[in-house]
C-alpha cells in the first residue's frame, strides 16, 4: 500500500493528515484521490460504508478550492443531518492548515438563520441535506452558480429516502461544466439514472462490486421463536461484556420501546430515531461516542452518518426489507481495518431472508446458537477475573487503608476471599440464568411446515418484547389506554412501576383508546392485581379486572374480552 505522499497531495493537507494520525490510505482513497486530483471528468465510486470515502472526496475537493473566494465553490450532499455534520467536521480537520477555507453544514433541525449567516460570511464549501438546501434555494439564501465540484455522498441512500426530485432540482441549479463525484455503497437503477442524466463520461471505480459486503465483517444469525428475540438479545449482550453495539429496529416505536425495556432491565442503552430533536440526538450520540452507552438502538434512517470507532457488533433485531439497507447497517462495524460482527436475531419465518442476503451479497452467514446460562456465567466470570488481574493499583493512595482492610478480612483464607470477591459480581448472573431454558429453534425438528421450505413452525409474532418463561399467562383488563397518552413502552413502564415486576413478566400488550389488555405470567398475576387496589393515574381511579384466558394474545380472544369490557362499563367498573 502506498503512502499519502505518493498520491500527490499538497503539503498542508499532508500535515493535517499526520495530525489526525492517518498513516496509509485505504483502498478507496488510494484508487480515487489521484484520479480526482488530476482528472477533469466525473466519477462514480462504489465503496462500502466505513472505507474512508469522506477523505477520498474531501481531500481532492480542498485541492480545488480558491481559499480567497467567498462564493460556494464546492457542494457536498448527504442523506442525513448526522452524516452532514460528520462530513463537515472531517473537511474542517483536513483543512486545518489551509487558511481561508470555510465549511458550513446545512441541515434540518437546526436554526436556519444561523446557517444563512454562515453562508453569507463567505462559505466556500457547503455540506447539505437535500431538504434544507431546497429551503435555502427557495429563500434565495444560497447561490450555486459558481459550484465547481458537486459530491453526492451515499447517493443510493438519498434516493432510497425519496430525495430524487430534490437532487434533480439542486443539480439543475449548478453549472453544467462542474465536476460531479458520486459515492455510493450500491449501484441501483436509480443511481445509474442520476449518473446518466447529470454526469459527463463518468469514470467508474468499484471496490469489489455494487452489493459486495465488507470482507472485514463476519455475518452471523441465530434462530429463535419470534417472541424470544428480546431475551436472546440480552443473552448475546451478557455473553460478551465487551460488546459495543448498534441494534437496528424497523420502526421508531420499536426502537424506543426496545431501548426503554433494555434500560429498565439494567443495560446501558438509548434510542436514536427521527422523532428526537437535534439536541436530543446530539446528547445520545455524545453518550455513545463516550462509551457511557453500550447499546445504541437505531432506525435505518437515524443511523446514517454515525461514524463511531470500534463498534464491535451490528445487531439486526429486525431484518431490513432491502439488501442495500443491510449493507449500510453492517457498514457501521468492521471499520479501519478492524473485524466486526453483523448478527441477525431472527424467527424461523425469516430464514429465507438470510439465504437471500447470502446469494445477493455473495457472503456466508454463520449459524450461531444463543448462549445458554452456563456459557454466559463462564464468560462473565472470565471477564471479571481479567479485570481483577489487569486493574491498576495506586499503591500510595491505597496504602493508608490496607491495615484496616487486612484486619477486617483476617478471618478469611485465600480460597474464601477469592470466592467472595468473585461472588460479589457474579451472583446476579448465577441467579438469573440458574434455570435458563434453551432459546434456540431446532432447525432439524420433525415438526415441519412444507410451505415454508421445510422450516420449523412458529406462532405468529407477538408485540411484547418477551417473557422470561414458557409458562401460562393470564390477561388483565385495565381502564386506561391510548387516549391517556400511553403507547406500549409507556404502558410497560407504568406496569413495572406499579407492580415492581420486570418487563420479562409481561407478554403482549393490546392498547385501545379507553382500555387495554395485558398478558402477565400466571405466577405473578395475583400479585400484580393486588398492587392496583389503590392505584390512580393523574387523579383518576385505575380499575383492573381479569380478562378471558389469553385475552391479549389474539383477535378471537379480544372479541371475548371486548364483550366483558362492555359488561364492566355498565356495571360501573370502568
Amino acid at each position: 500500500m502506498s503512502s499519502f505522499e505518493s498520491l500527490g497531495i499538497r503539503a498542508e493537507i499532508l500535515r493535517a493528515l499526520t495530525d489526525l494520525g492517518f498513516e496509509k490510505p485505504t483502498p478507496v482513497q488510494e484508487k480515487t484521490i489521484p484520479l480526482l486530483l488530476t482528472g477533469e471528468g466525473d466519477m462514480v465510486a462504489l465503496a462500502q460504508t466505513g472505507t474512508g470515502k469522506t477523505a477520498a472526496f474531501g481531500i481532492p475537493l480542498l485541492e480545488r478550492i480558491d481559499a480567497g473566494g467567498k462564493r460556494v465553490q464546492a457542494l457536498v450532499l448527504a442523506p442525513t443531518r448526522e452524516l452532514c455534520v460528520q462530513i463537515t467536521k472531517d473537511i474542517e480537520h483536513f483543512a486545518a492548515h489551509l487558511p481561508g477555507i470555510k465549511c458550513v453544514a446545512v441541515y434540518g433541525g437546526a436554526n436556519i438563520r444561523d446557517q444563512i449567516r454562515g453562508i453569507q460570511r463567505g462559505a466556500n464549501v457547503v455540506v447539505a441535506t437535500p431538504g434544507r438546501l431546497i429551503d435555502l434555494l427557495e429563500r434565495g439564501a444560497i447561490d450555486l452558480g459558481h459550484v465547481q465540484v458537486a459530491v453526492l455522498d451515499e447517493a443510493d441512500e438519498m434516493l432510497n429516502m425519496g430525495f430524487q426530485e430534490d437532487l434533480t432540482t439542486i443539480l439543475d441549479r449548478t453549472p453544467k461544466e462542474k465536476r460531479t463525484w458520486l459515492f455510493s455503497a450500491t449501484m441501483s437503477n436509480e443511481v445509474r439514472r442520476i449518473a446518466k442524466n447529470y454526469m459527463r463520461a463518468a469514470e467508474e471505480v468499484s471496490m469489489g462490486g455494487g452489493n459486495k459486503a465488507n470482507e472485514a465483517i463476519i455475518h452471523e444469525y441465530a434462530v429463535v421463536m419470534a417472541r424470544d428475540r428480546y431475551i436472546a438479545l440480552k443473552r448475546f449482550v451478557d455473553a460478551d461484556p465487551g460488546m459495543f453495539a448498534i441494534v437496528f429496529c424497523r420502526t421508531k416505536q420499536d426502537t424506543q420501546e426496545l431501548a426503554e425495556n433494555l434500560t429498565r432491565d439494567g443495560y446501558n442503552a438509548d434510542a436514536i430515531h427521527g422523532d428526537l430533536s437535534q439536541q436530543q440526538r446530539d446528547r445520545v450520540m455524545e453518550r455513545y461516542r463516550g462509551k457511557s452507552l453500550q447499546l445504541l438502538i437505531a432506525t435505518d434512517v437515524a443511523a446514517r452518518g454515525i461514524d463511531v470507532s470500534n463498534v464491535s457488533h451490528v445487531i439486526h433485531f429486525d431484518l431490513p426489507g432491502e439488501v442495500e439497507s443491510y449493507t449500510h447497517r453492517s457498514g457501521r462495524t468492521g471499520r479501519a481495518g478492524k473485524t466486526g460482527i453483523s448478527l441477525s436475531i431472527i424467527g424461523v419465518r425469516d430464514v429465507f431472508k438470510v439465504r437471500n442476503l447470502e446469494r445477493q451479497l455473495k457472503v456466508h452467514f454463520t449459524y450461531v446458537r444463543v448462549p445458554d446460562g452456563a456459557e454466559i456465567c463462564e464468560r462473565q466470570l472470565l471477564t471479571l477475573i481479567g479485570k481483577i488481574k489487569s486493574v491498576q493499583v495506586d499503591e500510595e493512595a491505597i496504602s493508608r487503608f490496607l491495615d484496616a482492610v487486612e484486619l477486617d478480612l483476617a478471618d478469611l483464607n485465600r480460597e474464601e476471599l477469592i470466592k467472595r470477591v468473585v461472588s460479589l459480581e457474579f451472583n446476579r448472573f448465577l441467579k438469573q440464568y440458574k434455570d435458563a431454558r434453551d432459546l434456540n429453534v431446532d432447525m432439524a425438528s420433525k415438526d415441519r411446515n412444507p410451505r415454508a421450505g421445510g422450516q420449523a413452525r412458529e406462532p405468529r409474532e407477538k408485540s411484547g418484547f418477551g417473557r422470561s418463561s414458557d409458562g401460562p399467562m393470564r390477561s388483565m383488563f385495565i381502564n386506561i389506554g391510548t387516549k391517556d397518552g400511553f403507547d406500549k413502552g409507556k404502558m410497560l413502564g407504568y406496569l413495572c412501576g406499579i407492580t415492581g415486576l420486570t418487563g420479562q413478566h409481561f407478554g403482549r400488550i393490546l392498547l385501545k383508546d379507553m382500555y387495554s389488555f395485558i398478558d402477565i405470567d400466571s405466577e405473578h398475576f395475583d400479585e400484580a392485581m393486588g398492587h392496583f387496589k389503590a392505584a390512580n393515574y393523574k387523579g383518576r381511579k385505575v380499575r383492573v379486572d381479569e380478562g378471558s384466558s389469553g385475552g391479549a394474545t389474539g383477535a378471537r380472544d379480544f372479541k371475548v374480552t371486548k364483550k366483558k369490557f362492555n359488561k364492566a362499563r355498565y356495571a360501573g367498573i370502568v
